[in-house]
């Protein structure tokens, strides 16, 4: 009995002796992995090589240990991570590495001494046989797939998409803009895209830089008008770190410098603000920059495309745009023309939007019929080709078919196309006090600009050529009320 209890307590005494039982753990952990393991090799902090078991000799195309002791781990293992382990103290737990034209998986770690202090590396080779990790391997070739896909995404944010294929008619005003387009892409010159919402500038200015010597560079698309004043300079010509309170602490580039070598597209050009006029005229002659906060100039190398939808000779005379800068934007001015005037190109522009639709989304393939197309024909499209891709879009939701007819488009185009709504009906011989008819005309006309832009404020007072400002304040004269999902 004496016996049996010295024996316990002996038992007991040992196992509450955490440091004997970690100690005893490191012997344990090493033996096992030296033995299961296909190899050993451990480094000290200068990376040469202190240690290598028998078992790795024969990967290593060695005769003795002898033969690795002292080297530098390189000379041994090319292209080793050893020493990036050693001088880090990072380890790498589970990797694969090639040696001879063979794939080992193998793990490294550090060597630490009493103190905590890396004083070397060690690395095992844990399979030279990828059978049962072909799972994981699977997964992590999957992994890098998608990490590919996922930056040439990104890459494509900055990538021109259109060609002169994409603008698509013949009509005397279409083919006017596709031929100065096509000098305009031969040229590195300044161009100036003018024409109603809607008509495509977007599209033609990406033409012009998929045709022109820039095509492999960034294409950079802003619209002025959707910046707020106070971020236009620095959204524009970068800001150093701390410029202004609330900047990026590492500053930002700003879209000159992110265009460099590519082009930059300047959407709205006519909504700048006076007093960023000035810089931008600057930018363009000097070729040359002063990011927001600094003293210093970048140089800069762009090709500027600016659209407007405005007449900015008005804005000129007006005060609200500068005459200088106007002139050096209006080297080339290509002017696009509105749908109306492009009728007899609605068939091959239908089909060609219809075919963008059918493969963005899932839908029937569409076909649109002739009493569709005399539909489409009598309406005077103050949104033009936006406004077209919107209707179809819509038709094509509600169909069962694919089949769009006059009647498909009946339910969704307002039945006077001057105005947007039918006037109202009224017996013969009544008469409608004109204020009361004028009234009515103005809130039928909000009520089909709103309709026919989805319901963004923006694209409807544009329709209809008013400022925002002053629709919203129709919009309440009526008691129309909508959620604008424009930016402001």
């Amino acid at each position: 009995m004496k016996g049996r209890s010295h024996a316990m307590s002996d038992r007991q005494s040992v196992v509450s002796d955490p440091e004997t039982v970690r100690a005893r753990a490191m012997e344990t952990l090493f033996e096992r992995l030296e033995s299961l393991c296909e190899g050993a090799i451990a480094i000290d902090r200068a990376g040469r090589v202190v240690y290598v078991n028998e078992k790795y000799l024969h990967s290593l195309r060695l005769n003795h240990v002898s033969e690795a002791l002292g080297r530098p781990i390189e000379e041994i293992i090319p292209n080793s991570l050893m020493r990036r382990v050693a001088e880090t103290g990072e380890p790498i737990l589970l990797d694969i590495m090639e040696l001879g034209g063979e794939p080992l998986v193998v793990t490294r770690m550090p060597i630490e001494d009493e103190s905590r202090n890396v004083i070397g590396a060690i690395g095992f080779v844990l399979s030279d046989h990828l059978d049962s990790l072909k799972p994981l391997i699977a997964r992590m070739g999957q992994l890098e797939r998608d990490l590919r896909v996922a930056k040439r995404q990104l890459s494509q944010a900055r990538t021109a998409r259109f060609t002169f294929d994409d603008y698509v008619g013949e009509t005397a005003g279409i083919a006017r803009a596709k031929q100065l387009a096509g000098r305009a892409a031969r040229q590195s010159v300044t161009v100036l895209l003018a024409g109603e919402t809607g008509t495509g500038k977007e599209l033609l200015a990406q033409a012009i830089h998929n045709a022109s010597a820039r095509a492999d560079k960034p294409f950079v698309s802003v619209n002025v008008a959707a910046i707020p004043d106070t971020l236009v300079e620095s959204e524009f010509f970068g800001a150093v770190a701390g410029a202004y309170t609330g900047a990026d602490r590492k500053g930002r580039d700003g879209k000159f410098r992110t265009a460099d070598g590519g082009t930059l597209f300047l959407d709205e050009v006519g909504e700048m603000p006076l007093q960023l006029q000035a810089k931008l005229l600057r930018a363009l002659q000097e070729r040359e920059i002063e990011p927001v906060g600094s003293d210093k100039v970048t140089k800069v190398d762009v090709r500027v495309i600016a659209a407007s939808n405005v007449d900015l000779k008005k804005r000129v005379s007006d005060g609200a745009f500068r005459a200088d800068l106007y002139y050096r934007l209006n080297v080339l001015s290509i002017e696009l023309p509105p749908l109306r005037d492009c009728l007899d190109d609605l068939p091959d522009i239908c089909a060609r939007l219809l075919d963008d639709i059918v493969q963005s989304g899932d839908y029937l393939n569409a076909k649109i019929t002739p009493s569709g197309l005399a539909a489409l024909a009598r309406y005077d499209w103050p949104g033009n080709v936006r406004e077209l891709r919107n209707v179809l879009e819509r038709a094509l939701i509600l169909s069962d078919t694919g089949r769009l007819t006059g009647e498909d488009f009946a339910r969704i185009l307002p039945a006077d196309p001057a105005v947007g709504m039918a006037a109202p009906q009224v017996g013969a011989g009544a008469v409608v006090p004109y204020a009361e008819a004028e009234a009515a005309f103005e809130k039928r006309t909000l009520e089909g600009a709103l309709e026919a832009a989805n319901g963004q404020i923006s694209e409807a007072a544009k329709m209809l050529r008013i400022s925002r400002a002053t629709f919203y304040k129709k919009l309440a004269k009526f008691g129309l009320a909508v959620s604008d999902s424009s930016p402001v």
